[in-house]
C-alpha cells in the first residue's frame, strides 16, 4: 500500500480550445482589411496650407488643442495661487 499521489496526473482542460490563424496564413485581400487610408492621410498632412500638423484634422483637433491649452493655463494659474497662499503666514 504505497502513498497515493495528491496531484492529478491528467492534463488540464484547454483554456483556448480554438487555434488562432497566423498573419502569414491569411490571404492578402481579406474583406476586413479595408481600404488603405495612408496615402490619403499623407496628402492631408503634407499639404502646404500654413496650419500646424496638430490642427490639420479639422474640428476635433481644434477642440482638443483648445481644451488642452485651457487646462494648461488654468492649472498654471491654480499652481501660482496655491504657491502664493502657501507662502503667506497664517494669522492667529
Amino acid at each position: 500500500q504505497g502513498l497515493k499521489p495528491i496531484v492529478s496526473t491528467e492534463s488540464p482542460a484547454l483554456i483556448f480550445g480554438t487555434t488562432s490563424k497566423l498573419a502569414s496564413d491569411l490571404p492578402a485581400t481579406d474583406s476586413f482589411l479595408g481600404k488603405n487610408k495612408v496615402p490619403d492621410l499623407q496628402k492631408l498632412f503634407q499639404k502646404a496650407d500654413g496650419l500646424p500638423v496638430h490642427l490639420k484634422g479639422g474640428v476635433p483637433d481644434k477642440l482638443l488643442y483648445r481644451t488642452t491649452m485651457a487646462l494648461t493655463i488654468g492649472g498654471t494659474i491654480y499652481c501660482l495661487v496655491a504657491l502664493y497662499m502657501a507662502s503667506q503666514p497664517r494669522n492667529q
